[in-house]
């Protein structure tokens, strides 16, 4: 296993979590849960373009600046 093949826990920031209540509202017709809105906002922040997940919604969010992410399954 390489270095970078492993499993980050990132601690949230203040502007993050603003982020994540911007998001749900934004998508409450999804709806956007926490944890989902915690994904889309810890990847724009910190430039990440690829998440791990088996959630379809996260084929519909987009990053702020109208990207999507590359969803790993």
């Amino acid at each position: 296993m390489h270095r970078e093949d492993r499993l980050v826990i990132l601690e949230i920031t203040v502007v993050e979590a603003e982020r994540m209540d911007v998001l749900m509202a934004e998508y409450q017709d999804v709806p956007m849960d926490l944890a989902d809105a915690s994904l889309v906002a810890v990847a724009e922040s910190r430039g990440m373009q690829r998440v791990f997940t088996i959630d379809c919604d996260f084929y519909i969010y987009r990053l702020a600046d109208g990207s999507s992410l590359e969803v790993v399954r």
